[in-house]
């Protein structure tokens, strides 16, 4: 059996519906490619939604925008 790897996590997570989770494990790896800004300002409208309010960005959007380039990176979570 092999060990868990970061990328099943991320994937378990999305299966379980659990977005923050998932966007939070995906924020921590180096290499995320095209989808790295994505994810990070999804990690970040979660942790301090109002700072992206001050400055004009909506957080649910951000959020939205990390959902879908966590499905594009990890594949469909279904």
């Amino acid at each position: 059996m092999c060990p868990p790897t970061k990328s099943s996590a991320i994937r378990a997570a999305m299966a379980a519906d659990d977005w923050r989770r998932a966007i939070s494990l995906a924020a921590r790896l180096p290499r995320l490619d095209k989808h790295r800004e994505a994810i990070l300002d999804a990690q970040g409208a979660y942790t301090n939604a109002r700072f992206y309010v001050q400055i004009g960005k909506d957080p649910q959007a951000l959020i939205e925008a990390g959902r879908v380039a966590l499905i594009e990176r990890f594949g469909s979570c279904a």
